[in-house]
């Protein structure tokens, strides 16, 4: 094959899928080995998986929690691996806007799991842990300041504007 086929490596090598040098280093036979654990026990309301077929691009869902002003809501991240996965932790962005203090107006996420990182944790590892700030989010350590503090004054509002944003963009 060609090399202006787009298929093949720059020394003219064998045609690959989504492969590279970098396709069999040690973060993609990570991420590989977490894909098929997270495919055989997917946490909990939780779906993800790679984006087309980039291994270090992931597309992740995670459901609402019921009892929670997100109940229902389906809610999209964009999961991106660094190169050097696991020792550095991936980049969690949401895409579906969502009123909630430990997630900014640009999807960033304050997550202590990705802030105190360790090769130990796993993909899946992360999206408990996002699931779990639905239920209990962390306004001491907020991202939007104004929703952390109506989360502590005002907590029937903050669920009210919550649960309307959920039923606005999530569903």
């Amino acid at each position: 094959m060609s090399a202006g086929s787009g298929k093949c490596s720059a020394s003219g090598g064998s045609v690959r899928s989504w492969s590279s040098a970098t396709s069999v280093s040690a973060s993609g036979k990570r991420i590989q080995k977490e894909m098929l654990e997270f495919n055989n026990s997917p946490p909990a309301d939780c779906s993800a998986g790679p984006k087309g077929d980039n291994l270090y691009q992931w597309i992740s869902t995670v459901i609402g929690p019921p009892g929670t002003p997100y109940e229902g809501g389906v809610f999209f991240l964009d999961i991106t691996f660094p190169s050097d996965y696991p020792f550095k932790p991936p980049k969690v962005i949401f895409k579906t806007r969502i009123y909630h203090c430990n997630v900014d107006s640009a999807g960033n996420i304050n997550l202590d799991i990705l802030d105190n990182w360790s090769p130990a944790l796993t993909i899946s590892k992360v999206l408990l842990a996002i699931r779990t700030i639905f239920i209990n989010p962390n306004p001491y350590n907020s991202l939007v300041p104004t929703i952390a503090r109506l989360y502590l004054t005002d907590r029937a509002k903050h669920d009210q504007t919550a649960a309307e944003w959920t039923l606005r963009f999530a569903r």
